[in-house]
């Protein structure tokens, strides 16, 4: 009868008769430290639950039976307040004016949140790293120019531009803003959020990535790899940027909540999103009126907000802790 201990797989062995050790990529270490952070993981999975609300928005707002746009006049008074509060017809009760749907609208809400924050995460990130890159590793005057272009952006004033993008681009589109609907104005205010969110995004991630190209380009594997005529390509893309992923990585995971509270701050001053978008920066701006007798309409869209920046901001922070190699946590 074989007993259990010969069952047992036994550890490999190394050429000196020890048992072998694998080696862990810094990338795999990393992961492997967030995946045992119990509040990253947390994090995680409420910020997929919010995706997964966005995703699946006309599939909830279907399963209560309401849209987000059809208008209930019938359930508010004479002065414009609700009749009746939460049922099982409207989750969340309805709106105050036009009666529309609190939950179908908190929904929906999702999207447009997610959908900026996250293209003008993508975007910036990705000039924001070859920009760096080029300037970093080649230098000289493409480095003072580069230097000289990321200097200008960081100092203008975005909130300028967030106001008088979306005129500019309805003048150049449509001529006048009396030729326009509400649909191609909600268009046109998504575009110019996120040109003018990216355009404002990137310099602060290229001067990181510059620094770190700076430092990088003087280790001996970037000397041997020009020494062997690796072209400046493949040491840029196969080189230096593995080198770079948990800079990258960390930006990411810290700007997608500031690119969030961005959007939801430009809408409630005016300058974002307007209806009949459903959005929570929209609905936080009408709701100031009605806040204390429909406290749901302002909470709803605040809480959203409050707890995806929050949950994004202790995702982000653990992302940097497991990229950190001098974290020990």
């Amino acid at each position: 009868m074989v007993s259990s201990e010969s069952r047992a797989p036994r550890p490999r062995l190394g050429p000196d008769g020890k048992p072998a050790t694998t080696s862990k990529s810094p990338l795999r270490i990393a992961l492997i430290r967030l995946r045992q952070d119990k509040v990253a993981m947390v994090c995680l999975a409420i910020f997929i639950v919010y995706i997964l609300i966005a995703i699946l928005a006309p599939l909830l707002a279907k399963l209560e039976g309401q849209d987000p746009y059809t208008n209930h006049f019938e359930l508010t008074d004479r002065y414009g307040y609700p009749i009746d509060g939460p049922n099982s017809e409207h989750w969340f009760g309805v709106e105050p004016r036009l009666g529309r749907d609190l939950f179908a609208r908190w929904v929906y809400g999702a999207r447009p949140s997610l959908m900026v924050a996250g293209l003008v995460t993508v975007i910036t990130t990705i000039v924001g790293v070859v920009v760096g890159l080029i300037s970093g590793f080649f230098g000289g005057w493409i480095d003072r120019v580069f230097g000289w272009v990321i200097d200008f952006v960081l100092s203008l004033p975005y909130l300028i531009f967030a106001i008088a993008m979306p005129a500019v681009i309805i003048s150049v589109i449509y001529g006048a803003v009396e030729n326009t609907d509400p649909d191609q104005v909600g268009q046109v205010r998504i575009f110019s959020l996120i040109a003018v969110l990216s355009f404002f995004g990137w310099a602060s991630l290229a001067r990181l990535i510059r620094g770190q190209v700076l430092s990088l380009r003087e280790r001996e594997f970037i000397a041997a790899a020009r020494v062997l005529g690796v072209r400046s390509r493949a040491i840029l893309f196969k080189e230096l940027l593995p080198n770079l992923v948990a800079p990258i990585v960390v930006s990411m995971s810290l700007a997608l909540p500031s690119y969030i509270v961005a959007e939801a701050g430009l809408t409630f001053l005016g300058v974002g999103l307007t209806e009949p978008t459903p959005s929570w920066g929209v609905t936080i701006a009408a709701a100031q009126t009605y806040y204390r007798a429909v406290p749901l309409y302002l909470w709803l869209p605040v809480l959203g907000i409050t707890i995806l920046v929050l949950v994004l901001s202790l995702l982000g922070d653990a992302v940097r802790d497991a990229f950190d190699p001098k974290t020990r946590r």
